[in-house]
């Protein structure tokens, strides 16, 4: 073998090396099934219930109908997390989101959801209130059991594939979902959904047991209780939790911002090219992803204030920018540092955190995805009142100055591997 083909296939075994394990393999099967529908949803909910109601205030009280729930039922979801069998709750949660999708998919077969019943989107709220409940119930158990099936060694390896997979579902199934919609219509994209579902629960069923936490003899608000107590005298766990919240709190409102940055105001560029934008950030993301496979378990602390830092100077000079080309370049940058936030943040978090804890240390993290809609709602006003540059920029300014402070006057953080 060639230096060049053994140098191909050292990287290829270090980026993949989890995939050798057989329960990370079941396990991620299940996750790429769940990602895939999600990924479809976040398109076909959205146009679906504009569609039928033309309101942008429904559309938004759909959002905030999957939110509210997910951001209640996430502290309770830390407390079953570490004390129910994960298994179980992930086959529960798969066939839940199941149940869900094939009900929306029957109301459009039959007829029932559609414009000519008045009132019927209605049922849509529902749906995203019930899948936002789910989440919540579910997707700390869905972190926390990695570190359960992976050695210490492999966990930021892990974590990199998780967040690989879902970058890549992330620039393929939302336009498949929208070709699906145009060429056929919505309740084919909802039976697929179904079935994505469905194929994760056979993924899932084939994860070994894990075991429980214990605790059982406490009240489940008592554990929520305990959890926060542990994280308010951990000041490891604190303060990364502190600084994931910032970056994504003043990060992400750019996002829902972005139809404002396309117009004719700003870029000028209309849907097609707020398509683009999303494409390329899509890609530095995966770019990032693919990248921290393979770095090693050192000075993360570091990376994950300088992801802040740099998001902060990067969205600045994207809210003030007219230039089509390096709006470009300044999105794809962006997607790559919120890559590298997500990865590095969540590895940081199930490597030092005590054992019996995991499981409500992460339902706290995933909520920071729940507030992201208040942020959201934040820079809309802000945008009305001041300007979009102004108010996005505002956002980012404020994130590269406490990046930096963090990195100034926050050793231990920036210590840590």
């Amino acid at each position: 073998m060639s230096f060049a083909n053994r140098a191909i296939s050292s990287i290829r075994d270090r980026t993949f090396s989890s995939l050798k394990n057989p329960a990370y393999r079941v396990y991620y099967g299940g996750l790429l099934g769940q990602m895939a529908a999600m990924s479809m949803q976040q398109v076909v909910g959205s146009l679906l219930i504009y569609g039928l109601t033309n309101s942008s205030v429904i559309l938004g009280t759909m959002s905030f109908a999957n939110a509210i729930p997910m951001l209640i039922c996430s502290l309770f979801g830390g407390v079953i997390a570490d004390r129910v069998e994960k298994k179980w709750v992930l086959l529960g949660g798969q066939a839940a989101f199941a149940l869900v999708s094939v009900g929306i998919a029957i109301a459009l077969v039959t007829g029932y959801l559609s414009a000519e019943h008045a009132g019927s989107w209605r049922l849509l709220v529902v749906s995203s209130a019930l899948q936002g409940s789910v989440m919540g119930l579910m997707m700390p158990s869905r972190q926390a059991v990695i570190p359960q099936i992976v050695p210490d060694d492999k966990l930021m390896n892990a974590i990199s594939l998780n967040t690989m997979g879902m970058n890549t579902l992330q620039l393929f199934a939302p336009a498949l979902a929208g070709f699906m919609v145009q060429a056929i219509d919505y309740q084919a994209v909802y039976f697929v959904m179904t079935g994505m579902y469905l194929f994760s629960v056979v993924f899932f069923s084939f994860l070994p047991r894990t075991g429980t936490a214990g605790n059982g003899g406490i009240s489940p608000l008592a554990g929520v209780v305990d959890g926060l107590k542990y994280v308010w005298r951990d000041h490891v766990i604190l303060y990364v939790l502190l600084l994931s919240f910032t970056i994504v709190l003043l990060s992400t409102p750019y996002n829902s911002m972005l139809p404002v940055f396309v117009d004719e105001k700003h870029l000028n560029v209309g849907a097609q090219g707020m398509g683009l934008l999303l494409s390329v950030s899509g890609v530095g993301a995966l770019v990032s992803s693919l990248a921290l496979t393979s770095i090693p378990n050192k000075k993360r602390g570091f990376i994950m204030i300088s992801s802040g830092l740099a998001l902060g100077l990067i969205l600045l000079a994207f809210s003030f920018s007219k230039s089509w080309t390096l709006s470009l370049v300044f999105v794809g940058l962006i997607g790559l540092g919120q890559s590298v936030r997500m990865t590095i943040s969540n590895t940081l978090l199930q490597e030092y955190v005590k054992d019996g804890y995991v499981g409500r240390v992460m339902s706290l993290y995933l909520m920071q995805f729940g507030f992201t809609s208040l942020s959201a709602f934040a820079a809309g006003v802000m945008t009305q009142a001041w300007g979009l540059s102004w108010a996005i920029g505002g956002f980012a300014a404020a994130l590269a100055l406490i990046s930096a402070a963090a990195m100034l006057f926050v050793p231990r953080i920036r210590r840590l591997d």
